[in-house]
């Protein structure tokens, strides 16, 4: 077995949350070891957000392509259809995610940050021991940065395997499916679903509750609605998958309509999007003693744990399971470290949907208890009236502005629309 490794600082986990971390730590001249079981870039990075902004992006162009060769629009016709080639999107996607990884592997190197490549399982809470290709190699930390993200949620009823599939495997598909069955109408399932139908997919999308996207209010997921009605997308509603039967030449998701009536759904591919889980089981969280709140793992405003010197950071402690509230932690943990004084309280943390129209939301909604116990006010401008939006050819949606009625106090900020992401530095 090799000579113990003795770190200042041990970041488990290669996402977002934990390079950040990692490579700040560096910068600060504290020296720091970072394993990582797979690649580096986590959720995010490798089969998250960027993987799926590549192939919204290439959505987005067949689809105004194809519009053209069955309709002219502003002058521009095609004479022919466009044709894809769905493995070739899928080596460029691919070829990003490379491009990214590769560029958080020398940013790592150039912090002096030490990479081990394999699974930590941690015996206590300051020593792990990592499987990797070379053997087993004990790490012995003064402190450790918890940073092992999170998994997408299956149904008990719906295994992933064959045909079933989360998020990871839809966005490495070898091939284009005819037929999508969607069980989750949340932002993974409509970004998903939508950019699938815009390449030629039939898709139909099973939701238990009531109305698409159901963390917002309806004004605000009206358009992605409209937009699933007008491209023939099928909705159903108030209605729960079952399970699936198979045979060797089709698929057919079991559901249960809202009436209590059997659905019966045909696919290539079911993609379940219920929800994603922290990543808690498998690498020794049990011997650690954190304490825990619910299923996350327990932290107070300085990311630090129940247990000392131990910190947890990104989707392990909560939500949001976003990609830039876990940097955010990483990068204060850091600096702690380091001797700063941080505390991680931010006024508000965007939110961005990238259906078509494009979703973006920060602070409080309009139906939230705390807006309404502060006597807001909702001011509402749509993006019919603006000369950007009517200009390129999108003005469905609006902005809606939160206030203090006292004050006038920015409470919340939302928009639905076309390129309303680029907004969310804004609105925070």
């Amino acid at each position: 077995m090799a000579e113990a490794i003795k770190a200042k600082l041990l970041v488990v986990g290669g996402g977002p949350g934990g390079y950040v971390a990692a490579i700040r730590a560096g910068q600060l001249g504290i020296e720091t070891v970072l394993v990582e079981a797979e690649r580096l870039g986590g959720t995010c990075l490798i089969r998250g957000c960027i993987p799926s902004k590549a192939i919204i992006h290439v959505a987005a162009e067949f689809e105004t392509m194809a519009l053209a060769a069955t309709k002219p629009r502003h002058g521009i016709a095609l004479r022919e259809p466009p044709t894809l080639d769905f493995a070739e999107t899928v080596r460029w996607k691919e070829s990003v995610v490379n491009q990214l990884n590769a560029g958080v592997a020398t940013l790592l190197k150039r912090a002096g940050v030490r990479v081990i490549h394999g699974w930590a399982k941690f015996s206590d809470a300051k020593t792990c021991a990592v499987e990797t290709k070379d053997g087993s190699q004990t790490i012995v930390a003064e402190n450790v940065l918890l940073a092992t993200g999170s998994l997408p949620v299956e149904l008990p009823l719906l295994p992933f395997g064959g045909p079933v599939i989360s998020s990871t495997e839809a966005l490495a598909l070898d091939a284009l499916p005819k037929r999508l069955a969607v069980v989750g109408a949340g932002y993974i399932g409509l970004e998903l679903g939508i950019a699938l139908r815009k390449l030629g997919a039939d898709v139909a999308i099973v939701e238990a509750a009531d109305q698409i996207l159901p963390i917002y209010d309806a004004p605000l997921v009206k358009p992605i609605a409209k937009w699933l009605e007008k491209h023939g997308v099928a909705l159903h509603l108030g209605a729960k998958a079952k399970s699936f039967e198979s045979d060797k030449k089709t698929h057919i998701l079991v559901a249960e309509a809202k009436d209590g009536s059997a659905l019966r759904l045909p696919a290539d591919k079911i993609l379940v999007t219920i929800g994603r889980k922290p990543n808690i089981v498998g690498w020794g969280l049990e011997n650690m003693g954190v304490d825990m709140a619910g299923r996350f793992v327990k932290i107070d405003d300085q990311c630090r744990t129940s247990m000392r010197g131990v910190w947890a950071v990104g989707d392990l402690v909560g939500e949001p399971m976003l990609e830039h509230k876990a940097a955010t932690q990483g990068e204060m943990v850091a600096e702690i470290l380091a001797g700063h004084k941080r505390r991680f309280a931010p006024a508000a943390i965007p939110a961005v949907c990238f259906t078509e129209p494009e979703i973006v939301s920060v602070g409080l909604l309009p139906s939230d208890q705390t807006a309404i116990s502060q006597g807001a006010t909702t001011m509402i401008f749509p993006l019919s009236a603006n000369g950007r939006a009517l200009s390129v050819d999108a003005s469905e949606g609006f902005v809606r502005i939160i206030a203090r009625e006292s004050d006038h106090r920015i409470l919340g900020i939302q928009a639905v629309g076309a390129h309303v992401s680029e907004l969310s530095g804004e609105f925070s």
